[in-house]
């Protein structure tokens, strides 16, 4: 299917074709031609010539061939087809969003065919209302051009926004996790290098550790920004199955970690197998870095239809210092909990022991 400058050349082509075969009905005997024909060709000509010009120059265009036209059909005494130009130079205005331009050139092409026939011409009544509702058409069209355009464009913006603070998360939690773990034995290594060597080595080991698992889960991370012929990252989404990567890494941090499931274990739909896992690891990470805790406790409950999250850690840590880090821990779990429909909460139980309660939707369509 043709467009753009092709398709102006083939309506150009066309356009003088049917204009050649109208005016030639008024070719006087031997094929003379009257001084008016001639002045009507050059104005056709012109007309469709300037229509090659409208993506570069659209209002100098549109007000052009609607004069060109007007002045045409005031000397020409044929109904031609000349009118299908300055129509098309219509629709691409109010295509492109200038409404209130094409409305003018529509209307100063109505009263000019108005005053015509007003003035006894050739043009009736009838003629006139014809072509308006046209010119209201035309204009309309385009009008609805834009604006599926424009929507379309909004909802790409829109899912692009989404799919950045999606990433963002992501980033929070791969970064924010495996930094406060090696903060904390970075610390413990300071403590203990000249005290107990052997104890700092293992730290510094830890440290070595939890940089590499962090930058290995960076890259599957930063993996969808990659261009289309890179490699794909060959490492796998994060999932409540490498749960135990982050026991092991809590426990280098000095955090005793306990898993507790029940129900039955069943395959997660993938956005909730990553949520419960980001949420699982920022628990912990709140918990080594803020609370205190030395032991932490993981239920993971299977039903039919929700997965239930509910971390539990013996720090006595205050409350506000979890919720006012700098970064987006707490209100990250929630709206990762939100955005599949489910529900978090994070507060001290009476206790004293700080709980995060998730509870996320697993059956398809639970999600918003």
């Amino acid at each position: 299917m043709l467009s753009g400058p092709r398709a102006d050349m083939v309506l150009v082509l066309a356009v003088l074709v049917l204009v050649g075969v109208a005016e030639g009905q008024r070719l006087g005997p031997g094929g003379r031609a009257a001084n008016a024909l001639v002045v009507s060709w050059l104005l056709a000509l012109t007309v469709c010539a300037v229509l090659l010009l409208r993506r570069r120059f659209p209002l100098a265009v549109g007000w052009c061939t609607v004069v060109g036209t007007g002045a045409y059909y005031l000397l020409s005494t044929v109904d031609g087809p000349l009118v299908l130009v300055p129509i098309v130079v219509l629709y691409g205005l109010a295509s492109q969003g200038r409404i209130q331009v094409a409305v003018a050139m529509a209307a100063v092409m109505v009263i000019g065919v108005g005053a015509g026939a007003l003035a006894g011409g050739d043009v009736n009544g009838t003629a006139v209302f014809m072509l308006t509702g046209w010119l209201i058409a035309v204009v309309a069209l385009g009008a609805m051009r834009h604006g599926r355009v424009a929507y379309a464009e909004e909802e790409a913006q829109l899912r692009a926004v989404q799919e950045r603070l999606r990433i963002a998360r992501e980033l929070h939690d791969v970064i924010g996790h495996n930094m406060s773990m090696i903060n904390v034995q970075a610390s413990a290594a300071l403590h203990r290098l000249k005290k107990d060597p052997d104890q700092a080595a293992e730290a510094l080991a830890a440290i070595k550790e939890g940089s590499k698992e962090g930058l290995r889960e960076l890259r599957a991370t930063l993996g969808v920004l990659r261009q289309v012929d890179e490699e794909a990252p060959t490492a796998p989404t994060p999932g409540l199955a490498r749960i135990e990567d982050l026991v092991v890494s809590a426990g280098l941090a000095g955090l005793d970690v306990r898993i507790e499931r029940s129900g039955t274990e069943h395959r997660l739909p993938a956005a909730v197998d990553l949520a419960a896992y980001r949420i699982v690891q920022e628990s912990l990470t709140n918990a080594a870095k803020h609370s205190g805790a030395r032991h932490v406790t993981v239920r993971i409950s299977y039903e039919d239809t929700h997965l239930t999250l509910v971390v539990e850690d013996d720090g006595q840590g205050p409350f506000p210092s979890r919720t006012a880090s700098g970064g987006s821990g707490i209100a990250g779990m929630t709206e990762r909990a939100r955005a599949l429909g489910g529900t978090l909460t994070a507060q001290h139980a009476p206790h004293g022991a700080f709980v995060v309660h998730a509870r996320l939707p697993i059956q398809t369509g639970q999600g918003r």
